[in-house]
């Protein structure tokens, strides 16, 4: 939607603040993101705006908005702020993303794809919200808990079952911890919520976790398709311009709001 089409003007998004705002309605879900990398590169607004549903524009910062491709392991999911779900509530899970801006200034994600290995979660997002999620084969060799992962090569590889064949393998060597993150680190981790369209409507679904431990990484390996298949082709066949780790944060889930 072309914010200059409306009526009422745009509230422009307050400044980036890594510190989430407490959910406005009941806890929902919660769950573990653990062994997170976060691989990222920098393109001009206009090539992704298409790619967002209506009512949201692309986040930008410093003149330009960024393409993430995030593996990590999903832990402990379940419903309301106590409960997990044996066997389901643990998987990996790879997302390309997008970041996104709405008409009340609410800072989110876009997600373009979500790769995970439980056939019983990718079927009931697509249900519930519309959000797209495709059944993969996936692995992902991580640090030994407790341990200072300084030093350590975490290896994530994804197949995708159905539909299409898109694979990622990637190689992340865990650096030294960051005592002040940037404010750019801060816009790709501190993201308080996602933008989704289902069901006619696009929604706004809070979210609320403690600030992210980061750790500087590289990408030692980076083979991968699927940025191409999310939409937009030969961007991860260049060096991610951020590369970030983080053992991770829990994450609690609000009732979603219309945008």
């Amino acid at each position: 939607m072309d914010p200059s089409s409306r009526e009422q003007p745009w509230v422009e998004p307050d400044a980036i603040d890594p510190v989430a705002p407490p959910l406005r309605s009941p806890t929902l879900a919660h769950q573990w993101w653990r062994d997170v990398s976060f691989l990222h590169w920098r393109v001009d607004a206009s090539r992704v705006a298409d790619l967002l549903p209506p009512g949201v524009r692309p986040d930008v910062i410093d003149g330009s908005t960024w393409v993430g491709l995030i593996p990590f392991r999903m832990s402990a999911a379940g419903p309301g702020g106590r409960w997990s779900v044996p066997w389901a509530g643990d998987f990996l899970e790879y997302n390309v993303r997008l970041y996104s801006v709405d008409e009340r200034g609410r800072r989110g994600i876009v997600f373009l794809s979500l790769d995970a290995q439980r056939l019983l979660v990718v079927a009931g997002v697509n249900a519930a919200l519309r959000i797209p999620y495709r059944w993969a084969r996936m692995s992902c060799a991580h640090p030994a808990p407790g341990l200072d992962p300084s030093g350590e090569r975490l290896v994530y590889t994804s197949v995708r079952r159905a539909p299409g064949r898109a694979r990622t393998h990637l190689e992340v060597e865990v650096g030294e911890p960051i005592g002040r993150p940037s404010e750019l680190d801060h816009f790709l981790t501190a993201r308080f919520g996602a933008h989704t369209h289902a069901w006619g409507r696009t929604w706004w679904v809070p979210v609320t976790h403690a600030p992210w431990p980061l750790r500087r990484a590289r990408a030692r390996v980076v083979d991968d398709e699927l940025v191409a298949a999310a939409g937009l082709p030969g961007l991860s066949g260049s060096a991610p311009d951020s590369v970030l780790f983080s053992s991770g944060v829990h994450v609690l889930f609000g009732r979603p709001e219309r945008v």
